[in-house]
């Protein structure tokens, strides 16, 4: 018994009408849960940025009677003259450099460290993430304390240094950005050591106990399996890092004695940024300091992207 012969219209491909129909519902459902998100951002940056640009070229006061003009580019002159504002980008320059790879390997470390299936490990990844449940402002008064001459690191220091290194932290311009550094370290590595520690959850099993049965030693499987598996996120991790290392101004607000640390130590943009705009009242120099950190933390960002790893 022979079977059948197909019909043409078994050998017809399905129509792409549902398919077409499929993607239209998809782009129309991504349109309108990023509204929400876009309105937002509109209001509070895209808006506020707008206005922070028409300022940055007038001669706009805070308290001023006077009527606002129009000065060109006087502003953004004024600025980039200032050894003031050269002075803030050098230290942001330096506690950048310092602490976006110290912070990121060490969330690197804290995240393997609190992977290993041990007793106790939960408990440690809480106290890791500790840290970021407070403001970076309350993170500073404590450590405002602690930093005390007095206080309790100078009295660690003088019991493991036998008193020969206790400084003026704060005081100090020597040790005031060092200062500075550790409280960041301590305030914010817990948040990219969660990242870190999902990212390492998601990397499979199976590829190490490939490299084991290879004979891969511990440094072998970090360096082949660990961390080709992890590459996007700890990019991820090192650029928002950069980013957040150039908003610095909590702790160099509250920290030192003056805002901005002893001899402008840790004097920074957005302290001159504020300073300008609301201690002096010059509005239209602050926006132009404003629009410059906006550049460089831009350009800063599309620099790192290039070396953005791709997929194998």
């Amino acid at each position: 018994m022979t079977a059948p012969a197909a019909t043409t219209g078994d050998l017809e491909p399905s129509s792409p009408e549902p398919q077409s129909r499929e993607r239209e519902s998809r782009f129309s459902a991504g349109i309108i849960f990023s509204l929400p998100a876009a309105l937002l951002l509109t209001l509070f940056m895209v808006i506020p940025f707008g206005f922070a640009l028409v300022l940055s070229f007038t001669n706009r006061k805070l308290l001023s009677p006077l009527a606002t003009r129009w000065v060109g580019f006087d502003n953004y002159v004024d600025v980039l003259t200032d050894s003031g504002f050269w002075g803030a980008i050098k230290n942001n320059l330096v506690f950048s450099i310092v602490t976006v790879p110290v912070q990121s390997a060490l969330a690197l470390l804290l995240a393997i460290l609190v992977n290993q299936k041990l007793r106790g490990s939960v408990f440690f990844r809480v106290v890791y993430f500790l840290p970021i449940t407070f403001s970076l402002s309350a993170a500073s008064i404590i450590w405002l304390v602690l930093l005390n001459p007095s206080g309790m690191v100078n009295t660690v220091l003088e019991v493991f240094t036998f008193g020969a290194f206790s400084p003026d932290w704060l005081n100090n311009p020597t040790y005031t950005m060092a200062a500075v550094i550790l409280v960041s370290l301590w305030a914010s590595v817990g948040f990219q050591m969660v990242i870190l520690l999902a990212a390492l959850q998601d990397v499979p099993r199976v590829l190490y106990e490939a490299a084991s049965v290879d004979g891969a030693s511990a440094w072998g499987q970090f360096r082949n399996v660990t961390l080709p598996g992890i590459r996007h996120q700890l990019f991820f991790v090192i650029t928002i890092t950069m980013i957040l290392s150039f908003r610095l101004f909590d702790q160099v607000w509250i920290l030192p004695p003056r805002p901005g640390g002893p001899v402008d130590a840790t004097n920074t943009i957005m302290v001159e940024l504020v300073d300008t705009g609301f201690g002096a009242g010059q509005v239209g120099k602050g926006s132009a300091i404003a629009v410059l950190f906006f550049l460089l933390v831009l350009f800063l960002t599309i620099f790192q992207r290039r070396f953005e790893p791709k997929d194998l």
